[in-house]
């Protein structure tokens, strides 16, 4: 089974990554998730939002046992030093809807950790970005890593994020959260009959596809280092009880790889 469990929000985000991957739909409480499985690794893009998100990550805890969750994709960026592409690696990660806190293990695999991401409700635009940064002390904003840390808080595994910036903290977001729908999906033929009608739209939406590309290139290139460190090494099976005593008794039956 794999060890580690990534929750994405959209397919686009890793995209380059999953590209060959054995992919396998599975339901878990009446829905449907198609999981990418490679080695010690399991990729689900379960939606935009932090329902979706914890749904997908309940049903990877569920159905993969990991030994580590982690919550991976786009983030904007406050801080205006960060750049495109840039990989954040949070020590800390903020609920916007209660101000719950979530400190990440500095053992944990996305690299050196520094400064806190905080999960917001909807898409930022600048005005928004500023309140998120003064108000957490945050460096950059996403929609899912609080909740998939709460789902994996509440079974006792570790957790990680890892986010790829796809905006800056002065770049103004298109209206979108019109075509998100319940399940977290977006609708995007029907943002691009909305773009089409408005010209003055393009140059942004442009802006925002190229910015995409470049983030989720750079994503794909750190989760895949991660995939090959994997293949390598074992994460540390302190939070599944199962693993130990299956080792204990030198019998695998039970026992969580």
């Amino acid at each position: 089974m794999p060890k580690i469990a990534i929750i994405v929000a959209l397919e686009r985000e890793v995209s380059s990554l999953i590209r060959g991957w054995s992919r396998v739909a599975r339901a878990h409480e009446g829905r449907r998730f198609v999981f990418s499985e490679r080695d010690e690794m399991v990729v689900v893009c379960g939606g935009i939002g932090m329902e979706a998100a914890r749904r997908a990550a309940e049903a990877a805890i569920a159905l993969y046992h990991p030994t580590l969750v982690q919550s991976a994709g786009f983030a904007g960026a406050l801080d205006k030093s960060l750049r495109i592409g840039d990989i954040f690696a949070p020590a800390v990660v903020i609920d916007a809807r209660d101000a719950s806190r979530i400190e990440i293990d500095s053992g944990n695999r996305s690299g050196k950790r520094k400064g806190t991401l905080v999960s917001f409700m909807a898409v930022a635009g600048i005005d928004q970005k500023a309140n998120l940064a003064q108000a957490y002390g945050a460096q950059a904003v996403d929609m899912e890593a609080s909740a998939v840390a709460a789902a994996a808080r509440a079974h006792g595994i570790p957790f990680d994020a890892a986010k790829a910036i796809s905006d800056e903290a002065n770049f103004e977001m298109p209206e979108t959260a019109r075509f998100i729908d319940a399940q977290g999906r977006f609708k995007t033929s029907s943002f691009a009959f909305f773009v089409a009608l408005r010209p003055w739209l393009w140059p942004r939406v442009a802006l925002l596809a190229n910015h995409s590309r470049k983030a989720a290139r750079a994503l794909g290139e750190h989760l895949e280092r991660l995939r090959q460190e994997l293949s390598q090494t074992s994460i540390p099976t302190a939070a599944c009880p199962e693993t130990q005593a299956a080792a204990a008794t030198g019998s695998r039956a039970g026992g969580r790889e």
